[in-house]
């Protein structure tokens, strides 16, 4: 059970790690421009292609995962999202979707990232650990279990329900890194 819980909160960590380095990526080349001049993190990531990266440095090497970042230092879970011979499909939520949360359930980021049980499961909940990552071209309609053993749903329009009813956009997709993919989301998921 416990290494399930690991498992789950490693696998959260590298999908948000994983959708932050994404997120880097797709910008216009100003933004990049910007991002990359004001932070260390983002300087290293223009050095070294995201391909060459798992998917907790492509989460650090972008600015707007760096809640996510946070999150998954604060769970301890780091680590385990970069086994370089996992394969993690990351649903990573931005700094927005963070914020959004919050508010949401009325709680501080300190308050959240205090209750390590709660975080790793929130973090669990954005990992899918298969034997290959999961590729925008491979998801279909229908319900998907996730590192947290909870169920996550896909939507026929392609969003995807937490079990709380709530959805989530994909707003960048097919993020490769060394040991999975980063598929970058507007909310932060929550199960029941």
């Amino acid at each position: 059970m416990k290494l399930t819980k690991l498992a789950a909160i490693g696998t959260l960590a590298v999908s948000i790690a994983g959708l932050s380095a994404c997120n880097n990526m797709m910008p216009n080349k100003s933004a990049s421009t910007e991002a990359t001049t004001a932070t260390q993190p983002a300087a290293q990531a223009s050095s070294q292609s995201v391909a060459e990266m798992n998917v907790v440095q492509i989460a650090q090497s972008n600015a707007d995962f760096s809640l996510l970042v946070e999150a998954v230092q604060a769970a301890g879970i780091a680590g385990a999202l970069s086994d370089p011979n996992a394969n993690f499909t990351i649903f990573a939520p931005t700094n927005a979707a963070f914020a959004q949360v919050l508010q949401e359930t009325n709680l501080s980021k300190e308050q959240l990232f205090a209750n390590k049980s709660l975080l790793t499961k929130i973090l669990g909940y954005h990992v899918i650990s298969a034997e290959t990552p999961v590729y925008a071209k491979d998801v279909k309609p229908g319900n998907v279990m996730m590192l947290s053993e909870d169920t996550l749903t896909v939507t026929p329009q392609g969003k995807l329900m937490d079990e709380s009813g709530r959805t989530a956009n994909i707003l960048k997709t097919d993020l490769a890194a060394t040991n999975g993919v980063v598929h970058v989301i507007d909310k932060v998921l929550l199960p029941k």
